[in-house]
């Protein structure tokens, strides 16, 4: 019989359920299987089988498809990012602040994540002979690793910012490289307003649409992909790796927390006028929203309603700069990715220098502005992130699976954020913000 006869086969089944929901459901499979294996076969050659030829393979396969997405994303969202903040009819003063805005509280955020990192060092705690077991699974990438830590002093770090072959550095991951093309790309796409720079900036923008539309249908995958590679790390690893997430989501709750209620409030108070309590009040419904929906870009209506009838940002302020925050002023998902590159750095034994880590800061800030406002948009940053610093990728299996959670907590910082931002640049402009009184319904 056809799906018209039963009208409620669609809505039951493995397809029917949410995509945290299936995400989940593979991060306890591929944990439970994983581990039953490693208390029952060991080190048998039959398990090592299957993960060299099964669970591996589709678990790398879902990293391919991240990493392919990288160079396209990142330099249209940045692109159309300086362009959008640099269009004189975007009121020049204001997009100046809001920039302004978005690399401090970023940069802000993403040292806090990194502080609390190197303080409770969430990804230690593994034997050392493991740690080196894991990272000696391919000799190229140690050599890699050894040769990255080499190379990476402060002036080839400063010449590297710069890409004498844009093309060349996307190819060999050098993404501050790119970033820098970017920006230099938008600048000169913003100053050159003809009819060809036009017609180039939507080119961009329907790469970043199709970005955005490949990154859906990669995340889709996501649950067999958790599954596959939960089962890779814990048939190696045991209970181990259960201990080290509980502590690496405790670190990311905790710095997302310091950054919500202590630093946002700090700035609306000094720099916007505006008492926490009322800011905090006429925010609600949109972090609400932004928690519910881990999307920037689907809470941006309520961002507005909120910025301009709880908050009382006048309407000018509220729609340039809560619009290009919904895209560009994600502090929170800038810390999640430090916090998590720096975990998974620990979690495999791969020491970062002050140097690698301020590397670290740079990229999230910059990545922070081409991250995509979608749910999982940061996922393809990080992955590329790792690459750089040697740090095997397939430890991204580890956050997929509690990353809805993740997600849903750091969206809400990046729509606060956006409201924080339009009370501090509306008062830096000369306009006056007067929050509602009465409680939000």
């Amino acid at each position: 019989m056809g799906d018209q006869d039963h009208p409620q086969v669609p809505h039951r089944g493995w397809r029917a359920m949410a995509l945290h929901t299936r995400m989940l459901i593979g991060f306890m499979v591929g944990a439970l299987a994983g581990m039953a294996c490693y208390a029952w076969a060991g080190q048998a050659p039959w398990l090592d089988m299957v993960v060299a030829y099964i669970s591996q393979p589709v678990g790398d396969l879902f990293l391919r498809l991240l990493f392919m997405l990288v160079v396209p994303l990142v330099f249209s969202a940045l692109v159309l990012g300086v362009v959008e903040i640099g269009d004189p009819k975007l009121l020049g003063r204001l997009g100046l602040r809001t920039l302004l805005w978005i690399i401090a509280v970023t940069a802000i955020a993403v040292t806090i994540g990194l502080v609390l990192v190197n303080v409770f060092q969430p990804g230690r705690g593994l034997p050392a002979e493991v740690g080196e077991h894991l990272l000696a699974q391919a000799s190229q990438r140690a050599g890699d690793i050894a040769a990255r830590r080499e190379a990476l002093s402060a002036r080839e770090l400063l010449l590297n910012i710069v890409p004498t072959n844009p093309v060349n550095a996307a190819a060999s991951g050098n993404l501050i490289g790119l970033m820098f093309f970017a920006l230099m790309f938008g600048i000169a796409a913003t100053v050159l307003r003809t009819d060809g720079t036009r017609t180039f900036v939507g080119t961009v923008q329907g790469v970043y649409d199709i970005c955005l539309r490949l990154i859906s249908w990669v995340i889709g995958l996501a649950p067999y992909a958790v599954a596959a590679l939960l089962f890779t790390l814990t048939a190696r690893l045991g209970w181990d790796v259960l201990g080290q997430l509980a502590r690496y989501v405790g670190v990311v709750v905790l710095a997302l927390g310091l950054q919500t209620f202590v630093v946002l409030p700090v700035l609306v108070r000094f720099l916007g006028g505006v008492r926490a309590r009322a800011f905090f009040r006429g925010a609600q419904t949109a972090m609400l929203t932004a928690f519910s929906t881990s999307s920037s870009s689907a809470t941006l209506p309520t961002t507005l309603q909120a910025a301009e009838h709880r908050l009382g940002v006048p309407k000018r302020v509220s729609r340039f700069v809560c619009t290009l925050g919904a895209t560009a002023n994600m502090n929170g998902t800038a810390l999640y990715e430090g916090v998590t590159v720096l975990f998974l750095a620990q979690f495999f034994g791969v020491d970062l220098s002050l140097l690698q880590q301020m590397v670290v800061l740079l990229i999230c800030v910059l990545g922070g502005i081409g991250a995509a406002g979608v749910p999982g948009g940061s996922l393809p940053v990080i992955a590329m992130i790792l690459g750089m610093f040697g740090i095997p990728p397939e430890g991204i299996g580890l956050v997929l699976g509690i990353d809805r959670f993740l997600d849903m907590c750091r969206t809400a910082l990046n729509v606060t954020g956006d409201l924080a931002a339009s009370v501090v640049v509306a008062r830096s402009v000369g306009e006056t913000v007067v929050p509602v009184t009465e409680p939000a319904l």
